[in-house]
């Protein structure tokens, strides 16, 4: 086969592009052919785990990915239309030997992609380019195709222990017209409280706001309805349900770094000196109190998959990003799965009642939220580059595990480029509005001094 990806998609942490542009039915069938050839030991043939979410282009793509699969001899269990951690889920019961989730995420409807795993691990990185350049060979056989549901091993799984969420909870779910509609619907009726809908119909136009769930403008009618109805709490997914949102009885949005903490204040109650890793996007607060609690914080890079990994190797327990994607290694798998995390949030929820109370910490300090740039991904990472080289003369302690993140006298500020958008991303922190446009200030001059003109 000598057809090649568009150098666009082969992204950091998973596959993405524009389909019918960047991303074709050809580069699935591609794909399909190439993982298998990648994830053989021995030349045996590779069994493998593959579902889709609900976009439009998902189920062609779905299609194209297994016959390439099949053509290079693979043993294909097709799980259908799911979200990521279900398929991540029925990898780790299945123990295949690779997965692929075909879905765009929170991108735009035009979007799609593949996030893979090699035998429990995300393909990520170096090992992405290495697949699109894997050398093609033919097993003696043709693969084999069979179906699996795997929606009540997983409920049965992720609800195993509720017993501890109160009755009298009132609950508002947003699945986004994403891929855990229909499983949602399936999850509530084993949940005690009272649970109330939106947008469960999976429409991989997202009729009713973008499937970001981290970002509040996605959320008005979230908030609308925990108003209307007088909830404890709302609860959003993105397009694939591996990213949570939430919105709090004031209708208040929960960043995803106080979502960490929130979880991290259960975690290391149980399990002192505990590890929990957040990314470079987060509050100082979240490192801070972690310590104070008896935790172990770390900080490091922004990505699902470089996140997992930094967890198996320290042992760490819990994870957590800005981006809502949370994951749990106490009592869970280890992987960032938004309906699990709800679960567990509900059963704090039901013992704390009011969560705000958790989050008083992070009344010290004001900061942005994220802030996006729009920047094409040709040019994103050498302005960066640009922009580090710059800053390191100015400051002799930068944090450049990601970006880079400068802490000052006023406050920090972190700049770094997106791995999933053609953007570069913004956050300050500081303790009042005056240092807060400090630090705004002095990213708007590196930026521009590096040729990007920005309204910051």
């Amino acid at each position: 086969m000598k057809n090649k990806f568009h150098e666009s998609i082969l992204r950091a942490y998973d596959i993405r592009g524009v389909v019918g542009e960047t991303l074709t039915s050809k580069d699935a069938f591609n794909l399909g052919f190439k993982f298998s050839c990648f994830a053989r030991i021995k030349n045996k043939a590779p069994r493998v785990v593959v579902g889709y979410d609900g976009r439009l282009s998902s189920n062609l793509l779905n299609t194209k990915l297994i016959e390439g699969l099949l053509e290079a001899g693979s043993k294909v269990t097709s799980i259908g239309l799911c979200s990521s951690p279900m398929l991540y889920y029925a990898s780790k019961v299945m123990n295949s030997d690779g997965a692929i989730m075909i879905t765009g995420s929170h991108n735009p409807a035009n979007y799609n992609g593949f996030k893979m795993l090699i035998r429990g691990k995300s393909l990520y990185g170096r090992d992405i380019q290495k697949l699109a350049v894997q050398v093609e060979t033919k097993l003696n056989e043709k693969g084999t195709l069979c179906s699996y549901n795997i929606e009540d091993s997983y409920l049965s799984e992720i609800t195993k222990d509720t017993k501890n969420i109160n009755n009298t909870l009132k609950v508002v779910w947003d699945a986004g017209n994403g891929s855990t509609g229909n499983i949602l619907k399936k999850m509530i009726k084993l949940l005690p409280g009272k649970h109330i809908l939106l947008n469960t119909e999976v429409d991989g136009t997202f009729p009713s706001h973008h499937p970001d769930p981290t970002e509040e403008k996605n959320l008005k009618q979230l908030k609308q309805k925990v108003f209307s109805c007088k909830a404890d709490i709302g609860i959003a997914f993105d397009g694939d349900g591996d990213r949570i949102g939430v919105i709090n009885n004031k209708k208040s949005f929960i960043t995803g770094d106080k979502l960490l903490f929130i979880f991290a204040s259960e975690v290391v109650k149980e399990n002192p000196g505990a590890i929990v890793i957040s990314d470079v996007k987060a509050s100082n607060v979240v490192f801070s109190e972690i310590k104070k609690l008896g935790g172990t914080p770390l900080m490091w890079k922004t990505g699902h998959s470089f996140i997992k990994e930094k967890m198996r190797q320290t042992g760490a327990l819990l994870a957590g990003e800005m981006s809502g994607h949370v994951f749990f290694a106490d009592k869970y798998f280890g992987f960032d799965d938004a309906m699990y995390a709800s679960i567990r949030l509900l059963k704090i929820l039901s013992k704390k009642k009011v969560i705000s109370n958790l989050l008083r910490p992070f009344s010290k300090l004001i900061s942005t939220p994220e802030i996006k740039i729009y920047c094409n991904d040709e040019a994103k990472f050498n302005i960066i580059k640009k922009c580090i080289k710059v800053i390191k003369k100015k400051y002799s302690s930068v944090n450049i595990i990601d970006g880079m993140r400068v802490t000052t006298s006023k406050g920090w500020w972190l700049l770094r480029a997106s791995n999933t958008q053609p953007a570069l991303i913004v956050r300050c922190e500081a303790e009042n509005r005056k240092n807060l446009d400090i630090l705004l200030l002095e990213v708007k001059n590196l930026l521009e001094r590096c040729g990007v003109n920005t309204n910051l």
